[in-house]
């Protein structure tokens, strides 16, 4: 009995449930995604025009991406306190936003409905937030396959929403703003008890690379699925009841990965896990001499970085330590008799711990802000018009795009993590290469949706898809690299503002601009012959009764896509920049590149 108890405590406190139930909250925390499906339902039934909606698109960038409340309530809140209020938000803003939809209560402005949508997407922030935090502490060797798997399920939950509306089979379109606003809700109140730190730095096992092996083919094979499925509706009308069982099968793929926990609380031998858990802290006066120590060896360090000669770091690790503790010696010398004076450090170095304030004044870190700005912020654009743009190619079903998208997207993380990762541990290379590899892919996708040549919203939707997704499973573990994992909540807090910066320009101006503009064109042109043989008064009836504006073909989005794709070229420079920049920082954190 006392040995079940024992077993049942360490899987509470296993650190692999945390990251699974924090893989389940992701899968139904990326509700923005979504917004390429509710967009036409909401500006459908409001009567809004492109550009409004596009402010909504951008009020819902906002929501998702300002989270400095968010990082500040998870730092001095129990992440469970947290989450509580990131559900509360969602159930409150997007539950308003259904009860406006559907008449139920009385449509408020644009501007108000544009608070309401980034009430509710904010709730999104305090989910990413808590289950990074939680799952980068617990799992802090393996930074770049944790952030890619939550970011991917995160990325992957359109595709996950979508495939369970389509089993409610509701006729009525609101219903979907409806489930948004309670699915979420609900999955978070009953795992918010679960995802937090569990001590996992001390829970490590000679099994977890098999386990991360484990949960990327489950990653793949679920993605596969719902590719599958989302094809076999596209093309056959499926009954009621295989709609269910798909969508039954599919929540049976989500809940696997659980028996890794179950395996090695109740199945393993190996108890080494459990009694880690009760391992004594080390006392205070050893940790206090600890980090004196490193003080006093950092006060030296620090003169060492500036008088050392560049090359130093690139000689073999016994050689520079050689060379580092001979000019380490000559400075205890000079100390000794008064030639210099040894200073403290005014701030970190590439690699340590820096303050968000701090890092706002390092050249590495605003290059790697505006890169995510403008590669993501041109990936958001096409996801936030996306049923705007399968629209005016002729496609009547969205759904299909916008879960098409949601899969590419999660690919992108799934692999950018695990590529990235290879780079990185392989070959000690910048991170930020598979940036710019990524942004490449996002460019020619950009360049394909210009185009507009047959199936270029599949061909597009994958390759912006997968260059997008990839940056939010590089650019917080580079961060994190770069800049240290104390502030880790700050700093990746920060860095999403780029997402709604983006947005803000390419798509509430630039994109929905062109559009509207184009839409007028076309409008004008189909009615000019009709209104000049009516009479005025019947014109002026018609003009105001006009539905609004839909522009039809290619060239709707023929202009914002090519600029589209200037942006993400000029991303590919700015992360090239970060790579040349941040050579010798890698090789320091990961030893000599293999041969």
């Amino acid at each position: 009995m006392v040995e079940v108890g024992s077993r049942v405590q360490g899987f509470l406190r296993n650190r692999w449930l945390v990251f699974v139930a924090a893989m389940w909250m992701q899968s139904c925390a990326g509700v923005g995604y979504l917004f390429g499906s509710l967009s036409p339902v909401i500006k459908s039934s409001l009567g809004y025009n492109q550009r409004q909606v596009a402010g909504l698109g951008v009020a819902k960038d906002l929501g998702d991406s300002v989270g400095f409340l968010a990082g500040t309530l998870c730092a001095v809140l129990p992440l469970w306190a947290a989450l509580l209020v990131g559900a509360a938000q969602n159930i409150v803003g997007y539950g308003w936003v259904w009860l406006a939809v559907t008449r139920r209560v009385p449509v408020p402005p644009l501007w108000a409905m544009c608070i309401l949508i980034f009430i509710g997407n904010n709730g999104e922030t305090y989910f990413n937030t808590a289950a990074l935090v939680s799952c980068v502490q617990n799992f802090p060797k393996s930074r770049g396959p944790i952030v890619g798997i939550l970011k991917g399920f995160a990325g992957l939950s359109g595709a996950i929403l979508t495939q369970i509306y389509a089993m409610i089979n509701s006729p009525d379109d609101a219903a979907l703003i409806f489930m948004v606003a309670v699915g979420p809700t609900m999955v978070v109140i009953a795992l918010m008890f679960i995802v937090r730190p569990v001590g996992g730095h001390r829970q490590v096992r000679p099994s977890d690379g098999t386990s991360f092996t484990f949960v990327y083919s489950v990653c793949l094979l679920l993605a596969a699925y719902l590719m599958g499925v989302m094809l076999l509706e596209d093309l056959v009308d499926l009954s009621q009841s295989m709609t269910a069982l798909l969508t039954i099968i599919l929540i049976i793929f989500l809940l696997v990965p659980i028996v890794i926990p179950v395996l090695l609380s109740f199945f393993s031998d190996d108890d080494e896990t459990l009694y880690a858990l009760l391992l004594p802290s080390p006392r205070k006066e050893e940790a206090s001499a600890s980090t004196s120590s490193e003080e006093q060896q950092e006060v030296i360090l620090s003169e060492v970085e500036d008088e050392k000669p560049k090359d130093v770091d690139l000689l073999p690790a016994s050689e520079r330590q050689k060379r580092i503790a001979a000019l380490q010696a000559r400075l205890f010398q000079a100390a000794a008799v008064g030639a210099v004076r040894v200073k403290r450090r005014r701030g970190p170095r590439r690699g340590e711990d820096f303050t968000l304030m701090q890092a706002l004044i390092k050249a590495d870190f605003w290059l790697l802000f505006f890169s995510l700005l403008l590669g993501s912020g041109s990936g958001l654009t096409v996801i936030d018009n996306l049923g705007q743009m399968s629209q005016s190619l002729g496609y009547e079903e969205t759904h299909i795009f916008v879960s098409m998208i949601s899969i590419w997207n999660f690919l992108g993380r799934i692999g950018g993590g695990y590529f990235s990762e290879i780079v990185v541990k392989d070959y000690a290379y910048p991170r930020a290469i598979a940036l710019a590899m990524a942004q490449v892919l996002m460019a020619i996708g950009h360049f394909n949706f210009a185009m507009a040549w047959p199936g270029t919203m599949y061909i597009g939707t994958l390759l912006v898809g997968i260059g997008y997704g990839a940056h939010w499973a590089i650019v917080p573990a580079a961060a994190s690299e770069l800049f240290g994992v104390k502030n880790f909540g700050a700093l990746y807090n920060f860095l999403t503002v780029a997402n709604p910066a983006g947005s803000l320009v390419f798509s509430g101006i630039i994109a929905s601009g062109i559009y509207d503009a184009e839409a007028a064109k076309q409008a004008q042109q189909r009615h000019n012959s009709t209104l000049l043989a009516m009479p005025a008064r019947v014109v002026t009836m018609i003009s105001e009764a006009a539905p609004a504006l839909k522009c039809e073909g290619a060239i709707c989005f023929f202009l914002s896509s090519l600029m589209m794709s200037g942006f993400c070229i000029i991303a590919v420079v700015l992360s090239l920049i970060l790579v040349y920049r941040t050579k010798i920082v890698y090789t320091n954190l990961y030893g000599k590149p293999r041969t």
